[in-house]
């Protein structure tokens, strides 16, 4: 069994063209840990998930690289929060664009996908070597529904 048979092939995907509005909307109301991101023709550009939304609400100086490591002695409300989201709102998703999430080929061995997604710990995007067109998605829950089926 190879990676074309473990993954979903018609996976919820945002364009390159979607905001960060529209991906915080997809992400939180599908419960989605991440979603690829494609360009017009289906080529698989990147992930976007939910670390980027608390990147993009948290102080650039905790965020920024050797920035601080801790932010007790800052205060900041709900309210504060979410004013900082809205900001950002209309940006395009690929300001969080994910461009080095590890992906997996169609024919890449099952069980070296499973360890690729077990590493990454979020959704895997299945992407042709030639086109870099995104073929599908192995998410936990496909996998796991193709385990219990056994059952």
């Amino acid at each position: 069994m190879t990676a074309d048979q473990l993954m979903n092939t018609a996976p919820d995907v945002l364009r390159d063209t979607d905001t960060i509005g529209t991906a915080a909307e997809r992400l939180m109301g599908h419960r989605y840990r991440s979603l690829p991101v494609v360009d017009e023709e289906g080529r698989f550009l990147g992930i976007i998930g939910v670390n980027c939304m608390l990147r993009l609400v948290l102080p650039k100086a905790a965020v920024m690289a050797k920035g601080l490591t801790e932010l007790s002695f800052v205060s900041a409300s709900l309210e504060d929060l979410r004013s900082r989201l809205r900001d950002v709102v209309d940006e395009p998703v690929t300001t969080c664009l994910d461009k080095d999430a590890p992906t997996v080929h169609p024919d890449t061995p099952k069980i070296e996908a499973l360890l690729t997604l077990y590493r990454t710990k979020t959704a895997l995007c299945v992407v042709d070597k030639d086109t870099k067109r995104l073929l599908g998605v192995i998410s936990y829950f496909d996998v796991g529904e193709r385990l219990m089926a056994g059952f």
